[in-house]
């Protein structure tokens, strides 16, 4: 089954070689439907769409994409087992233990004096402008859980989340061997431009990655929710325009990925030349961002569960994407983006 679970909306290039794995392909789907032709769905009983049909690796019952709760958009890589089989049940907790949490977020220890001091925060709160016009005001940074037992929890919450989806902690874009170079994202190859940081911004961002670098966590905290898979939850207040996150992961072309399953790229670059175009995959390397879920764009409702903004942005040349609050929110909120903020390919007809 081709993947659509893509934040993109690059042309995909057509070749004969393309086209004949596409045969091949559709070739190996006919049969498959025929030897699985009196398989049925789990949860609704039909056998219908048997291309969204997933076999569980250790019962062989099958399961609709669309169905399962939560819902898979695509085959996932490698092994995949059922709710029944699988042990998202007993999922095993990271250890709060403050050497391991500090070990496994490389939290760099410093001295007194480098810390932000509360009335220094408050007071770089205060400077944010609030007589200015909503489009002219500032970003704010994120206001930290002042229980350093509770930011140890947070922390760990989404070490949890990370290990069991097998993904390293990163907190800044990350450029591999084999992928795109760092010198490939320019962000003047944007096709429709793309808005500048500002100076002020650009320190409140700073501001963030020292704060999270010494430990002073975002007030979040990542569950598991059986229908919507993993999720994050504000665990205090958080104002409007507050940066919640970078989104980060390993830079790559886009046309590289054109046949990836991966579930969670993210645009980073649109160029008018779409072989220039970049996305972000968080399947490795990532952070809180790979697990704030999407609305769903196809019901009355959906937009009004939106609290957190995508927003990419020229950083001294450099495409960049944050996760921003688009409005307050409440303590035990949970956090949603509309995965469709620049283009309408992500399917979100299933999501909760």
């Amino acid at each position: 089954m081709e993947s659509r679970r893509k934040r993109t909306q690059a042309l995909k290039p057509i070749s004969s070689k393309l086209e004949s794995r596409k045969t091949l392909k559709s070739k190996r789907k006919e049969e498959e439907e025929e030897d699985y032709s009196d398989l049925c769905c789990e949860k609704c009983g039909s056998g219908q769409h048997a291309a969204d049909l997933l076999l569980c690796d250790e019962c062989d019952r099958g399961f609709h994409l669309f169905c399962l709760r939560p819902v898979l958009v695509a085959v996932p890589k490698g092994r995949w087992f059922c709710p029944s089989c699988s042990n998202h049940k007993n999922l095993p907790k990271f250890p709060l233990v403050q050497t391991k949490i500090v070990d496994f977020f490389r939290i760099q220890r410093c001295s007194q004096s480098e810390s932000l001091s509360p009335d220094s925060r408050k007071k770089r709160k205060r400077s944010g402008g609030l007589v200015m016009s909503k489009k002219s005001r500032k970003l704010l940074p994120f206001n930290p859980t002042e229980d350093p037992t509770r930011r140890l929890e947070q922390m760990a919450s989404l070490a949890t989340a990370l290990t069991a989806t097998g993904t390293e902690f990163s907190n800044e874009l990350t450029y591999v061997a084999g992928m795109a170079p760092r010198s490939a994202n320019c962000a003047h190859l944007e096709r429709d431009g793309m808005q500048v940081m500002s100076k002020d911004d650009a320190e409140t961002l700073n501001l963030c990655k020292n704060m999270m670098g010494r430990g002073e966590w975002p007030p979040l905290m990542v569950v598991f929710d059986p229908l919507e898979g993993f999720t994050v939850e504000a665990d205090r207040h958080i104002r409007d325009l507050t940066i919640i996150t970078e989104y980060v992961g390993d830079v790559d072309f886009l046309k590289n990925r054109e046949n990836d399953d991966g579930d969670s790229m993210m645009t980073l670059l649109t160029a008018a030349n779409s072989s220039k175009s970049l996305v972000i995959c968080p399947d490795k390397r990532s952070n809180i961002a790979r697990f704030v879920n999407g609305i769903n764009n196809h019901i009355p409702g959906g937009k009004k569960k939106q609290n957190v903004k995508c927003v990419r942005y020229n950083v001294n040349g450099e495409c960049r994407v944050l996760l921003i609050a688009n409005r307050d929110i409440r303590k035990g909120e949970r956090l949603y983006y509309d995965y469709n903020g620049y283009e309408n390919e992500y399917p979100t007809e299933h999501f909760v």
